[in-house]
């Protein structure tokens, strides 16, 4: 070819498909480096309509709050509170240093008629997730996320004096009946709100659908709980 002939289309196409191939090849491994994660919970175990194994009810009661259910090939925990207010918990331990990202599905069905989380009274929610740590041999710490019908997203809140620190991830009920998904760094979290800088492992999960302070009914689904690297 002399010096400054453009090159023809065919020449250029063999070029033109390696860098496609290399540009898809390096998004695939971007993509799943992304998402290394291990899965803590899919509710896989277990029969649909009862309590799922490897969980316990912080009072036997809970045991008919909670079930298993499955729609549309999605296993999910189904959560149902009628003037009650009981957390279900798994037991797994995890280094939040190696794997700081807990990531999870959540669906609000009904929210507690009056809640507002910011007052005693009416403490109650749809949707709350707990990654939990040791602190005693009679209690925990925990790290809460709740999704609020009222409360703005970022909202700080404590309980059991400074134990719980609980924030507002997701606030309002345009999105009641659909899944979303959620993802936080319990590492960050742990460091920001306990004010500690080494971090303990965690020791489990739990969930809480609770409408005992308003009196009234609360329904939220739960799914897909994993634990992921940045």
């Amino acid at each position: 070819m002399a010096p400054g002939a453009l090159r023809r289309p065919e020449a250029l196409r063999p070029l033109k498909r390696a860098l496609l191939a290399a540009l898809v090849c390096g998004a695939l491994v971007g993509s799943a480096a992304a998402e290394e994660c291990v899965t803590v919970e899919d509710f896989a175990k277990g029969k649909v309509g009862e309590f799922p194994p490897d969980w316990k009810p912080r009072k036997d009661s809970g045991h008919s709050a909670y079930s298993i259910q499955e729609m549309d090939g999605r296993r999910y925990l189904q959560a149902i509170a009628k003037n009650l207010g009981i957390q279900a918990a798994k037991q797994h331990e995890w280094d939040p240093k190696t794997s700081p990202v807990l990531a999870w599905s959540w669906r609000p069905v009904e929210f507690p008629a009056g809640s507002d989380e910011r007052k005693s009274k009416t403490n109650d929610s749809a949707l709350s997730v707990y990654a939990v740590f040791p602190y005693s041999s009679f209690s925990v710490k925990s790290l809460k996320y709740t999704w609020s019908a009222v409360v703005p997203v970022g909202t700080h809140l404590t309980s059991s004096a400074g134990l719980t620190q609980a924030q507002i991830i997701r606030s309002g009920t345009a999105q009641k009946g659909q899944w979303t998904e959620e993802r936080v760094n319990v590492l960050d979290d742990y460091k920001k709100y306990f004010g500690e800088a080494d971090v303990p492992k965690a020791a489990g999960i739990a969930v809480l659908t609770d409408s005992d302070d308003t009196k009234s009914s609360a329904q939220g689904d739960y799914a897909n709980f994993r634990l992921c690297k940045p």
